[in-house]
């Protein structure tokens, strides 16, 4: 008997998961998340999970698919990289230090691009009404450059890709690190909207996204809105500025289709964090995501503590597949070790004391929801944006 709290069958949305052997396997090498796709595809199973959604395998991306965003030199260069041999090219296309040149390089972006432009076709066919790709997410990739671990923005081609059927796409970043990647893609087109919320202070990468970089198209409308919150941010208050937001965005762009990345770094005791939240704060925005009613790709992302970025998505593919609440034992299963000594799914905050205040919230929400009120409506004949739009 299976122990989840379930929505009526009505309720809930057809649901489509991207799981691939091949795809797992690159995951699981890239070093600095080591094993974190099988570890969530193992917990998610373990949950009894995977059988209520419609699996669907990737497909790796073509040339001329990476085309549609990457630079031929990049691409060039990402596709006769070779590990451990010096070039000394890997400065100028972002390879080094943070993004190491891999064995394999153009397989690992092929099939990286391609689980979320999977992803994308699936929504785009009208096969389900969700899909989850936890191996998607990686939004520091800029055109021309890998950045922030991420050398294929997989997000921009799948809302390339969404956009061939829908007209709207409100793309939402929860990760700890500002969306940069997927911003500047998109400056210049009003067709997308992009809302992020992140750590923004002195000397956290990747240094952008503070509330002043307001961003306008070439017909004047916002494009992005930045919600920069300060370190150690806790549930209640990461819930209450996104609650505070999501609405007005949604009633002033009115998407046909959104985007989520659910990078696990906000998670408290993330190495590479700064934020405090738990599962709670993460599974109450995808309900609100989810409320609004419209097509969703949810994607992974960031999160370097990999036992909590795979509880985490656990109990995120738990509420969009309407369960309310998952039993706090971890199954037992292949994995089962490493979620010692407690054993429980629920992931526990730190003590340390949040630096955003009730009044810095509502300073930043009323700054937000002036520049969201200047979001202009777009007549249905302009789409005249030419590389990216």
């Amino acid at each position: 008997m299976d122990p989840c709290v379930e929505m009526s069958e009505e309720e809930t949305p057809r649901v489509a998961y991207i799981l691939d052997p091949v795809l797992t396997s690159i995951c699981d090498c890239v070093r600095i998340i080591k094993h974190r796709t099988s570890l969530t595809h193992g917990l998610v199973t373990a949950y009894n999970l995977m059988e209520k959604m419609q699996v669907i395998p990737s497909v790796p991306a073509t040339e001329a698919q990476i085309r549609m965003f990457h630079s031929e030199e990049y691409i060039n260069f990402l596709k006769r990289a070779v590990a451990d041999e010096e070039n000394k090219e890997e400065d100028r296309y972002g390879l080094g230090f943070d993004c190491p040149v891999l064995s394999n390089m153009w397989k690992i972006a092929s099939y990286l691009a391609g689980s979320s432009l999977t992803a994308a076709n699936v929504l785009v066919e009208g096969k389900a009404k969700v899909v989850i790709n936890w191996c998607g997410g990686w939004h520091h990739a800029q055109r021309d450059m890998a950045s922030g671990f991420c050398y294929v923005n997989d997000i921009v081609l799948a809302i390339q890709q969404l956009r061939t059927k829908f007209d709207k796409v409100l793309y939402i970043d929860l990760d700890v690190h500002h969306g940069d990647g997927v911003e500047s893609a998109f400056l210049d087109c009003p067709k997308v909207m992009t809302l992020s919320l992140h750590l923004f202070e002195p000397g956290f990468f990747p240094g952008t996204g503070g509330n002043n970089e307001v961003h306008l198209s070439r017909k004047g409308q916002y494009s992005s809105i930045n919600a920069p919150y300060k370190a150690a941010i806790t549930d209640k208050q990461f819930i209450y500025l996104f609650e505070s937001l999501l609405r007005d965005v949604y009633e002033v762009f009115s998407p046909d289709v959104v985007v989520c990345q659910c990078g696990g770094d906000a998670l408290s005791g993330d190495p590479l964090g700064g934020a405090n939240i738990t599962e709670v704060a993460y599974q109450s925005c995808i309900r609100n995501v989810l409320g609004l009613n419209k097509p969703t790709l949810i994607l992974g992302g960031g999160g370097y503590n990999r036992v909590n970025t795979a509880k985490c998505w656990t109990v995120i593919t738990a509420t969009v597949l309407g369960i309310k609440q998952l039993p706090s034992e971890i199954p037992e299963h292949k994995y089962f070790p490493v979620y010692g000594p407690s054993f429980e799914l629920e992931i526990t905050p730190s003590l340390r004391k949040s630096e955003n205040t009730l009044k810095s919230l509502n300073d930043l929400i009323h700054k937000i929801q002036g520049q969201i009120k200047q979001v202009s409506v777009v007549s249905p004949e302009v789409d005249v944006y030419e590389f990216i739009c």
